[in-house]
């Protein structure tokens, strides 16, 4: 068997609120694989990626700052390879997230976007989107703020001023969807998929599962769930994902948030060595 030596970028603190610990220990557990497999790993920080020179041509990352992604976008066009890519990294940044996905067909909530510096129509508001989420369009959610949930207009004004203030130029508007909350993990191109109800566990970033309360456990299609977000992997290109999406009362299933390499704290060990094989299977098919 060929050993390959690979580059782990980790995610600086920053981007893992409330979840430093358990993204960690994913990240970790995914190196330890590869090595128990016969090949070389040398971790790295994100800080130490934008400053020292690589030499590996493969590399696993949980990277998320606008810098080291543009850094790796450069480095995959002069043949690296990464999972993620730092191509569906940035696609997953909420408003291109949520113009793939909507452009794709991929079931997910009405929505806009829309410059804090423009007056929104009441009209389309208060007859299509209250109750409604408000987010950062920017990027990803890294603080309590970045996520809000309004019910009215007014309340809707208030928040595009606030995030105004925070030099956030840009929101994505989600009409509120009713229903049971669903967090789901999987790897794109095996057999690992994981969902579960977040309100009944202690995986919450922000606490938000509260505004949907409770599942009640309306009837879906746990396949139809897999092939829905594989879909959406696919369209955003990427290979380790998670999110989180709404079962309504007829069983239809929505995405309302698309991440890349999540914690997959409730299935560690399960996924980490799926992520190991899929990044194994990504480098040996590049390098034939």
């Amino acid at each position: 068997m060929k050993s390959y030596t690979f580059a782990g970028i980790q995610r600086y603190s920053l981007f893992s609120p409330n979840h430093v610990g358990n993204d960690a220990s994913i990240f970790s557990a995914v190196g330890q694989y590869l090595e128990e497999n016969g090949h070389e790993v040398n971790m790295y920080t994100e800080q130490e990626f934008l400053t020292h020179p690589f030499n590996e041509r493969f590399i696993f990352t949980m990277m998320r700052s606008k810098a080291a992604v543009r850094n790796l976008q450069k480095m995959e066009k002069q043949g690296v390879v990464a999972v993620n890519s730092a191509f569906g990294i940035e696609n997953c940044t909420r408003e291109q997230m949520t113009s793939l996905l909507i452009k794709n067909q991929i079931p997910h909530p009405q929505s806009l976007v829309w410059s804090v510096m423009e007056a929104l129509p009441a009209s389309l508001i208060e007859s299509e989107f209250e109750p409604c989420w408000v987010k950062r369009a920017d990027f990803h959610a890294i603080h309590k703020e970045d996520v809000t949930y309004v019910r009215t207009y007014c309340e809707l004004r208030e928040v595009m001023a606030e995030y105004a203030l925070r030099g956030i130029e840009r929101v994505v508007i989600n009409k509120h969807l009713p229903g049971d909350l669903i967090k789901f993990y999987g790897v794109y191109g095996t057999d690992f998929f994981f969902w579960f109800y977040p309100h009944e566990g202690n995986y919450s970033k922000f606490g938000l599962e509260e505004i949907n309360g409770a599942p009640s456990g309306i009837p879906f299609s746990e396949e139809g769930l897999r092939c829905i977000c594989n879909d959406a992997a696919r369209v955003l290109n990427v290979d380790i994902y998670g999110g989180d999406c709404i079962v309504s009362s007829d069983g239809s299933i929505r995405i309302i948030d698309f991440n890349d390499w999540p914690s997959f704290a409730p299935c560690r060990k399960e996924a980490a060595k799926a992520i190991g094989q899929a990044i194994l299977q990504k480098t040996k098919s590049v390098d034939l």
